[in-house]
């Protein structure tokens, strides 16, 4: 059991995966609201563009003992880190299921005043989809060790620049197609991460979303012809929808999460975001933003 024991708003916050796009994302939109944030980094991960006044800790969530150190006298634990992406060599669903138990267990015998998890939305109704499963099996061990939390539980990502979606996206334009993940009449909600990162800064202080699971969606989910059609009247030019359905190269995790968007469970209640968050963002100015991104449209 930790012997010191942090207040609600006293202590830096924990972050894990601020070295990622989403987590610099929210990093900025925790610095910004003048919070101190103390980052959990890999061994090895390149931190030369933290912002100087991050304490960066050295740490890996399938490794226990170094949580413990890492989450004495924190506020707050954010966590955006996951592995099914396979973004780093190494990274697998390990991290996504053993490595949030490890980081929850830390919380608990710290007693974190707070843990804002990154979950997916509908995941307490994919079992099939091993990634969103494990996001709701963290929710239930939050629930079970008594750690005050907020799960926020974003749609599909209108995806930034960096990283194998982008490219694929980018490419697509280019030969005037877009990949669309549900067929006419089936919709899906998508959200641009600037506005996951504004909603993740905003609940580390939000005293009603304490025990919350909040979906967080744009004003209207989308079918992959009508997201098409969208994406078309941003850039103004003609834009297709060719199937993504297959999967990424086989990928098993993938094409369970495919096959689930097919079932039209995967639309955000957008209720409760708007009422502790503020307004739900247009899905046409997250369009807007990825666009951008993708140097697809000129920059203001």
């Amino acid at each position: 059991m930790a012997t010191t024991t942090a207040r609600a708003g006293d202590g830096p916050i924990l972050q894990v995966g601020a070295t990622g796009h989403l987590g610099g994302l929210i990093l900025g939109e925790l610095m910004s609201r003048g919070k101190k944030v103390r980052a959990l980094v890999r061994t090895g991960t390149d931190t030369s563009k933290l912002p100087t006044s991050v304490e960066v800790v050295r740490g890996d969530l399938l490794d226990p003992a170094s949580l413990n150190a890492a989450a004495e006298g924190v506020s707050t634990i954010v966590t955006s880190a996951i592995g099914y992406s396979q973004r780093k060599p190494g990274d697998s669903l390990r991290t996504d299921v053993e490595g949030n138990r490890n980081l929850i267990e830390a919380a608990s015998r710290a007693r974190v005043p707070r843990f804002v998890l990154l979950s997916i939305l509908a995941c307490d109704q994919a079992r099939e989809v091993p990634h969103f499963w494990a996001k709701k099996e963290a929710e239930d061990l939050l629930a079970q060790r008594g750690v005050p939390f907020v799960s926020l539980r974003p749609g599909a990502f209108l995806y930034a620049p960096e990283g194998p979606y982008g490219q694929m996206i980018r490419q697509g334009l280019e030969h005037g197609q877009v990949f669309a993940m549900t067929p006419e009449g089936v919709r899906i909600t998508y959200i641009a991460p600037s506005e996951v990162a504004r909603a993740v800064a905003m609940a580390v202080d939000e005293p009603r979303a304490i025990g919350q699971k909040i979906d967080l969606g744009s004003d209207r989910a989308l079918s992959g012809p009508e997201y098409a059609a969208l994406i078309a009247k941003v850039l103004g030019r003609p834009v297709s929808a060719a199937s993504a359905a297959g999967g990424r190269g086989g990928d098993q995790d993938m094409m369970a999460m495919f096959r689930f968007f097919q079932t039209g469970k995967y639309v955000a209640d957008t209720r409760r975001q708007a009422e502790l968050f503020g307004p739900v963002p247009k899905v046409e100015d997250g369009a807007r933003q990825m666009l951008t991104g993708l140097g697809l449209l000129p920059s203001k």
